[in-house]
């Protein structure tokens, strides 16, 4: 291995363990680790998948750091379990059967979609907040069996959710968060765990699907280097992630995806 292929290496190591951190934490840890591939000169798709199926490696270290929080809220997890299984499995059959060149096109709007998401996360904690009646952006987390309301009003939104992380998944978390927030009285460190796995839910199905049936090639490199990375970042971000501040993340998650779209557009 010379020094160019070995600096590539560490370089998409470390964007994996971004992305594993950021998807534990606040989620769109896609606009850390595609972009990168693209900037190395990986073709759209198999960056995409390949990118898809590392990640879900640091998906599930995830949900094993919030795994108390998870069984504090068992029933509700279950409940939209389905939703995201058959959402995810749609989103990544969509990516398969539609032309390549729709993805190329898509791409661009979607890191856009994913950047706006993220900008606007702070303003989507604060009226989350305001909902709960508490002023502070992670209240302690609430062991309380949550009654869902709208339950097929629910499932709908946490299907659709789905059906774009299995096509694409930048910004997913921030934008299952955000929606949940919404719909449920639920603390936003148990939303957190929540989304954590319904996420994993349709990270882990889309790989499947897309080992299953992908004609484009997989880089089975570049998915063991961020399976890698991502499941460091993962612990990691399980541990501490809670502790460092949002905005510096939301700075590099922004500043990575706008040097992709602009590569993309010029």
């Amino acid at each position: 291995m010379d020094a160019g292929t070995l600096l590539q290496a560490l370089a998409i190591m470390t964007a994996g363990f971004g992305a594993g951190f950021i998807n534990v934490i606040v989620g769109s840890g896609t606009l850390i680790t595609f972009p990168i591939l693209l900037m190395f000169g990986f073709p759209a798709l198999t960056a995409n998948m390949s990118n898809s199926i590392g990640l879900v490696a640091g998906n599930l270290s995830g949900v094993w750091g919030y795994r108390r929080e998870i069984a504090a809220q068992k029933k509700l997890a279950l409940k939209l379990l389905p939703a995201s299984i058959v959402g995810g499995a749609t989103g990544a059959l969509l990516l398969l059967v539609l032309p390549s060149s729709v993805f190329d096109l898509a791409v661009p709007l979607l890191i856009l979609l994913g950047i706006i998401m993220v900008a606007i996360t702070p303003w989507v904690q604060r009226r989350t907040a305001e909902k709960l009646g508490t002023s502070h952006p992670h209240p302690a987390l609430s062991s309380t069996p949550i009654a869902v309301k709208r339950p097929i009003l629910t499932w709908i939104v946490v299907f659709l959710l789905s059906v774009y992380g299995g096509y694409f998944g930048a910004a997913q978390g921030v934008l299952m968060v955000g929606a949940l927030g919404m719909m449920l009285a639920i603390t936003l460190q148990t939303l957190n765990a929540l989304k954590n796995f319904l996420c994993s839910a349709v990270n882990l199905l889309a790989a499947f699907i897309f080992i299953s049936c992908a004609s484009e090639p997989i880089d089975w490199t570049v998915v063991i280097i961020i399976a890698v990375g991502s499941t460091l970042g993962g612990l990691v971000g399980a541990k501490v992630g809670r502790k460092l501040p949002a905005p510096v993340l939301r700075v590099v998650i922004i500043t990575v995806g706008t040097i992709a779209l602009i590569n993309m557009l010029v």
